[in-house]
């Protein structure tokens, strides 16, 4: 898939997409190939935090540069796209069952890893503290079933060819918690009803007001301390900061002196509507908040 349509095979599964940053031009194709693709894989984090855990399989850390995933599922059912292309995500692995997932049969036990796993597989980091007791909610569950369902969908494959990290590398215990099997079958269930699309509620998109982010773009600055006077700031604050627009900092819900350069930077770029003097203040407009909420993933209300 090329990165647009692959966003859009998630969106049309029912799926909320968050674009993050450059994500379509971000990846590790310098170090060596992306694909032939045979499989999409699943794993968890170790993290807690949705800000923290998206930030980390973007940038990666010393000694493991990001991306780190393709996507990253949240605790609510969002799914962050980090990168598109290779990714630090896989590793190496066995090649029987890379073999058995291109010849969509059942996998065997993975005892070797000398095959490259970060060419050949979509990947799919999963928030959670992986120590068996952290909660997997419904509606991440769901979008893990989704995501499957999306990836495979497009290419024709089986449920074969949507697994966990387990699978693939010796070792590996995650993403631990989940039910596999089941998965499977939720997996096989949604393939097998035909058209892509909701079977089950989705996970609700989040509103923002732009009478309220207005009235607090406008009136928040003179205020001291940081009052959360209207909760969809931190949802703009947030989308902004993953786009490298506002510093975490200042990601904290009060509409200060550092949002309003950072959401004017949003309205000069060519993403937010290529604003220029006035138009680009700094003041949400509904252009540029839309605009903004279709790569970040909220509705935009009155």
């Amino acid at each position: 898939m090329t990165a647009p349509r692959f966003a859009a095979a998630l969106r049309t599964e029912g799926l909320a997409v968050v674009e993050v940053g450059d994500w379509e031009d971000h990846n590790r194709n310098h170090v060596g190939p992306w694909g032939p693709v045979h499989g999409v894989m699943f794993h968890h984090t170790v993290t807690r935090g949705s800000a923290h855990t998206v930030s980390l399989c973007r940038n990666g850390y010393s000694g493991l540069p990001g991306p780190l995933c393709h996507g990253v599922i949240t605790k609510d059912g969002r799914v962050h796209l980090v990168g598109y292309g290779r990714a630090n995500h896989a590793g190496l692995g066995d090649p029987d069952v890379l073999r058995a997932v291109i010849a969509e049969k059942a996998l065997p036990v993975d005892d070797e890893a000398t095959v490259d796993g970060n060419r050949h597989f979509y990947g799919f980091e999963c928030e959670n503290l992986g120590d068996g007791e952290d909660p997997w909610p419904q509606a991440q569950l769901d979008a893990i079933e989704r995501v499957a369902a999306a990836v495979c969908r497009h290419h024709g494959w089986n449920t074969v060819s949507a697994f966990r990290h387990l699978d693939w590398q010796p070792g590996k215990v995650d993403p631990l918690g989940v039910d596999w099997k089941a998965m499977q079958k939720r997996v096989d269930r949604r393939l097998g009803s035909g058209a892509p699309g909701p079977s089950t509620p989705a996970p609700s998109t989040p509103t923002v007001s732009l009478r309220r982010l207005r009235e607090a773009a406008l009136g928040d600055p003179k205020r001291p301390g940081t009052p959360v006077s209207y909760k969809g700031v931190i949802t703009v604050e947030t989308a902004l900061g993953d786009r490298g627009l506002l510093d975490e900092l200042y990601v904290d819900g009060h509409w200060g002196t550092r949002t309003t350069p950072g959401y004017a930077r949003w309205q000069r770029s060519e993403a937010g509507g290529g604003y220029r003097g006035d138009d680009a203040d700094g003041i949400p407009g509904r252009d540029s908040l839309t605009r903004l909420g279709l790569k970040a993933g909220f509705k935009v209300v009155d």
